[in-house]
């Protein structure tokens, strides 16, 4: 692997969601359960984190979480942390901040339902190299129209041409689509609100301080938010 080594040995793996848009497979099975390609959705992504040389993986549950669990506790690699949101499920920015002891500065962050197919490098060691601790509080790693598959919404942010994001504005269309992979600093979580709420409150912090950036993947990513996404994303895996 050419370029710089990989920025961090940990990611955390979102995973504690309610899969509503997954219903009625989520009726008895959390949504990382859901199979797709012949495996769940959670193996997809820790798969990927073991392929590119991550160590360690945090995992949130909260919907269904015994059964998640169980089921990550099979594996060897990489190896898994819960961070148990049974009590009350916090949302992604709250969980992010329940974790945080478990987590370096920086570290990568993934939603537990993402299906990709990697470019030339993977979409960490892709977040890696563009990585620079000294202006950014977060990198989401981007993809455009043409690369994102069974996706029909109008996407998420403008990206200029240092990577510094901005947010689409409302009823106009925005370019790029956040792939749910991020890289994170510990200064995106500081003075975060107590409880429950969302990182888009951090990332809206970032984007006013200049700091939130993007890098555009090299690859194909899917979304899997439905069950009818399922079957034509199991046909464009077989095509590879």
């Amino acid at each position: 692997m050419s370029g710089k080594p990989l920025a961090s040995d940990t990611a955390m793996v979102m995973a504690a969601g309610m899969g509503k848009r997954m219903r009625p497979l989520t009726a008895s099975q959390p949504k990382p359960l859901v199979r797709v390609a012949g495996k769940p959705l959670i193996d997809h992504a820790l798969d990927r984190l073991a392929d590119a040389g991550i160590a360690r993986a945090i995992v949130n549950v909260h919907y269904l979480a015994d059964a998640l669990e169980a089921h990550v506790a099979e594996r060897d690699a990489p190896q898994v942390v819960i961070s148990d949101e049974r009590s009350e499920l916090l949302e992604t920015g709250g969980g992010l901040i329940k974790a945080r002891s478990h987590l370096p500065d920086p570290f990568f962050c993934l939603n537990a339902d993402n299906i990709w197919l990697d470019g030339p490098r993977d979409a960490f060691h892709d977040l890696s190299q563009r990585w620079d601790p000294d202006a950014m509080d977060a990198l989401l790693l981007l993809v455009p129209h043409a690369n994102a598959k069974n996706f029909t919404g109008p996407g998420d942010f403008h990206m200029d041409q240092i990577g510094r994001l901005k947010r689409r504005a409302p009823g106009r269309i925005a370019p790029f689509i956040y792939t749910g992979i991020q890289l994170i600093s510990h200064r995106l979580l500081r003075d975060a609100p107590e409880g429950k709420f969302s990182t888009n409150i951090l990332w809206t912090r970032a984007i006013e301080e200049g700091r939130l950036f993007g890098a555009a993947f090299t690859g194909q990513w899917f979304e899997v938010g439905t069950p009818q996404a399922i079957a034509p994303t199991e046909d464009a895996l077989k095509r590879g």
